[in-house]
């Protein structure tokens, strides 16, 4: 995973007859200042003491039932290791510790590594904020015991442990099953997060049930337009279609205000279309996705595969914009727009982002750029340079609505179905989609952000 760079630039420019900046890398400093200077990080591999602790601890945290709370002397070995890599694996079995007594110990023991006061507050999620904050590795031979505590509780993630271009340390589980069933199997109940394959659709006019200003996410794909109400997505999360002739893939993390398209044709000789699913795995609070055909991980704000058969091949997926508008607008812009068809939503209506989310972040994401809110929406797009930038939304439409420019390099951006877009500045759409601002910046470390 890409860091934050150290630097900060401030350069100011001229779009128009308008005066506006933009930030590249926040200072450091933030981190000790919220998280505290960071401990000493060893290096090489563990002592053979060490490592016949983790191997008496381990199968305790897959039956803990059989451990003795008197039998502490595996805990006070790793403890006085001092060593913070290995926090990362106490939290793990942390996670999935059912008793009280394990916990404790689990967590007596990550207090003394990192040398913190062991409050009666002291949560899990705190110690993992300090951890991704600090930019802790983790330890040699680290994945195989994760993949032994965490495949015992959840069957279907044995193929989707393994080495790869991922930072295993920083997953975590969302507190869901992988969704492992086969493609075209929309209907088959799960106890998963059930994406939908081949959705069923209908015109705009057969669309009574939505209100004007219900939320919805607009794809457009020669010529064709679709409008995948936030109400199904928020309980599908993960959409395989066809559009325009092109297949997609269509991952919404309600975690990260995101909604993206992939498309998942015109692959390589030889490379099956991907099915994409929800892993039921998180990194930094964003939905790790993976492919039920070669079990290859995707980083998915990133579109890239990153372990498996297609990260072997460098498979980075293709993106399409994504138009983040209400179903007013963009039935008005797209009068034969197609939609997802409302029994999609299995009779639910979350609105997750004002009710769950709506006091930040639910899942440990660790330092988060200073320089916006963690969970202000941005329009996230990238030049033609490959330097990413972050257009605060509310600014921007603000901005937009004076008649003002609201430019970067090549690309622009304009009100568009309701909603905004980015273009180049010859007109041609370029791709874009809006996300909360902790999401970007985490995935695009060395973002541009830009200020009226």
């Amino acid at each position: 995973m890409l860091r934050h760079l150290f630097a900060i630039a401030v350069v100011l420019c001229f779009a128009s007859d308008m005066l506006w900046s933009q930030t590249v890398g926040p200072s450091r400093d933030y981190v000790t200042a919220e998280f505290g200077a960071p401990p000493t990080i060893q290096e090489g591999p563990l002592d053979a003491s060490v490592k016949e602790a983790l191997e008496e601890i381990l199968p305790i945290a897959v039956a803990q039932a059989a451990w003795d709370p008197a039998n502490a002397a595996a805990f006070d070995t790793i403890a006085q290791t001092y060593d913070p890599r290995l926090v990362w694996i106490i939290t793990d079995m942390q996670r999935f510790a059912w008793r009280p007594e394990f916990y404790a110990a689990l967590t007596r023991a990550a207090a003394t590594i990192l040398d913190i006061p062991l409050n009666t507050g002291l949560r899990r999620p705190e110690i993992i904020n300090k951890m991704i904050a600090w930019d802790i590795p983790a330890y040699p031979g680290y994945l195989a015991h994760k993949r032994h505590v965490f495949t015992n509780y959840v069957s279907g993630w044995d193929k989707l442990f393994v080495e790869g271009d991922i930072a295993w340390q920083l997953v975590d589980w969302g507190g869901v099953n992988i969704d492992a069933r086969p493609y075209d199997s929309t209907d088959d109940v799960c106890h998963c997060i059930p994406a939908v394959d081949n959705p069923e659709i209908s015109t705009a006019a057969e669309a009574t049930w939505l209100e004007d200003d219900d939320v919805i996410f607009g794809i457009v794909v020669n010529g064709q337009a679709r409008a995948y109400p936030r109400r199904i997505m928020e309980v599908r999360e993960m959409v395989n279609d066809t559009l325009g002739g092109r297949d997609l893939g269509i991952p919404y993390c309600t975690l990260c205000g995101a909604a993206q398209a992939y498309f998942t044709d015109r692959l390589p000789a030889g490379v099956k279309r991907p099915i994409l699913r929800t892993s039921g795995l998180l990194i930094r609070s964003n939905k790790v996705m993976y492919d039920t055909e070669t079990h290859s991980v995707f980083d998915t704000f990133l579109g890239k595969a990153v372990t498996g058969p297609l990260a072997d091949i460098g498979l980075q997926l293709e993106q399409a914009t994504v138009i983040t508008t209400d179903w007013g607008a963009w039935r008005e812009a797209y009068p034969n727009t197609t939609v997802l068809v409302e029994a999609l939503a299995l009779g639910r209506d979350f609105n997750l982002r004002e009710t769950r989310d709506a006091n930040g972040p639910i899942f440990p994401i660790g330092d988060v750029d200073p320089r916006l809110p963690v969970h202000e929406d941005i329009i996230g797009t990238i030049t033609a340079n490959g330097t990413p930038v972050a257009f605060p939304r509310a600014t921007a439409v603000a901005a937009l609505v004076a008649g003002q420019d609201v430019a970067f390099e090549d690309v622009r951006l304009e009100l568009f179905a309701g909603g905004v877009r980015a273009i180049g500045l010859n007109g041609d759409e370029r791709l874009s989609h809006q996300a909360f601002w902790f999401a970007w910046s985490q995935f695009y470390s060395e973002t541009v952000l830009w200020t009226e």
